[in-house]
């Protein structure tokens, strides 16, 4: 009802959940412009699951950034690839940013993500 409500206000609207890959239906169903998943999920069976008619947000797994720079790289550049060709994919964490991550890593996962190459 929430987002019902809110859609007459043409305001975009991100439907975030985490913790929900067993409710990804149900979420897909209450709607929102862009679905946002944690990393529990596959991004493949998580778009299928939503549908391609819309946006989706996520899901690299935020205790990521506590490993090694290639360790990322190699995710991060997974998660791409899976959605290349997908228009709509909002690349995210699949939660928030963890108290201490190093912030060299979070500023190199943005240089990543918009330094990719589609391949």
């Amino acid at each position: 009802r929430i987002i019902s409500g809110l859609k007459e206000t043409g305001v975009p609207i991100i439907n975030f959940s985490t913790g929900t890959s067993t409710l990804l239906d149900s979420v897909a169903k209450a709607g929102g412009d862009v679905i946002s998943f944690d990393w529990r999920i596959n991004i493949d069976d998580a778009w299928n699951k939503i549908g391609h008619d819309r946006s989706i947000q996520g899901n690299l797994d935020p205790t990521l950034l506590f490993a090694p720079i290639p360790i990322i790289r190699e995710r991060v550049h997974d998660i791409m690839k899976r959605v290349s060709g997908c228009p709509g994919h909002i690349f995210n964490l699949g939660h928030g940013i963890l108290q201490h991550t190093p912030v060299d890593h979070v500023k190199a996962v943005v240089d990543m993500v918009h330094e990719y190459q589609h391949e």
